[in-house]
């Protein structure tokens, strides 16, 4: 997939529109472009080119054979994905089944020019990595991968050594480092100002909000985009507003379910560039993408949101 067009937002010309009082919040109204009909996007900020806000994950959810995704939901899930205008498809040979499925259902739709591929390489040792790296192409089906992380930084100096002579090579265009747990933060924050990551993908939601204390202004800083994974908590987030109604002031971000709720807190940061919600279900893949429509919450609705939440 080609880089669609855009202007990179430099560390000198972000820090300028961080400083003084709330200006952090100029930075998110330059990163977004959309209106009530308009897919929003956000740049990444090492290149400019601009990526849905919501995407799709497939950890556990995409873990079938691929005889089994197409003869079930799955099919219809990423379509509709598709339809709605995502891109950004996320996955890790950690995941199961999962790049397979993808690349199963991306050539059943043909849908593979429309996507944004993103996996994980996770193991240990340069020739092992590569042999991964290449698995997961096959297994997605295509020649090129937009996004490679290392996940859970496993050996991720040999790891993003190699990534880097990828990138070189054209073999993929972005790279990055994951985590599942906010105790790697302060090591993804120095790795980002040492080797100057493209991505990096962490856990944030909108009762797990140790991200914007510790990584995100470092990630801004650097230049780096952010994937929050695991938006919903793994789902804890609807337990706890089970059978509340989404409040009326909600409504004024064109909030119309608890999931954009919580996505478009999340995305509605400046720094955070995609959430990658993952789901089975057509009907919670539409919702989801709803998100990515319309306006996004300001910086004083942003608290308002969190502090509904921290009372529950």
């Amino acid at each position: 997939m080609k880089p669609t067009q855009g202007s990179a937002i430099s560390r000198r010309t972000a820090l300028k529109m961080m400083a003084g009082a709330g200006a952090w919040w100029l930075m998110a109204d330059y990163a977004v472009e959309g209106s009530a009909g308009t897919l929003l996007k956000k740049p990444i900020p090492k290149s400019g080119e601009k990526i849905p806000v919501i995407g799709l994950g497939t950890a556990r959810t995409f873990d079938v054979t691929p005889e089994q995704a197409l003869a079930s939901p799955l099919l219809d899930v990423m379509r509709l994905f598709v339809e709605r205008g995502g891109t950004v498809v996320d996955s890790s040979p950690m995941y199961g089944y999962a790049e397979s499925v993808i690349g199963a259902l991306a050539s059943k739709l043909d849908i593979g020019k429309s996507l944004f591929y993103a996996t994980k390489v996770w193991t240990r040792g340069k020739r092992s990595g590569i042999r991964q790296m290449e698995q997961s192409m096959r297994r997605m089906r295509t020649d090129r991968i937009d996004l490679i992380q290392v996940h859970n930084l496993s050996d991720w100096r040999t790891q993003l050594n190699t990534l880097k002579e990828w990138k070189k090579e054209g073999r993929i265009r972005y790279d990055g480092v994951t985590h599942y747990t906010s105790g790697a933060f302060d090591d993804i924050a120095e790795i980002i100002k040492r080797d100057g990551l493209d991505f990096i993908e962490i856990p944030y939601s909108i009762v797990d909000r140790e991200a914007e204390a510790r990584l995100l202004s470092v990630a801004m800083e650097h230049g780096t985009a952010v994937i929050a994974h695991t938006p919903y908590g793994r789902g804890g987030v609807f337990r706890m507003v089970k059978g509340k109604p989404v409040p009326d002031w909600a409504k004024e971000s064109d909030i119309r379910s608890w999931g954009q709720f919580f996505l478009k807190y999340l995305v509605s940061h400046p720094a955070c560039t995609c959430a990658i919600p993952a789901t089975t279900k057509p009907k919670h893949l539409v919702d989801n993408m709803g998100a990515a429509y319309g306006r996004l919450p300001d910086a004083e609705t942003r608290r308002r949101m969190a502090a509904y939440m921290d009372r529950l």
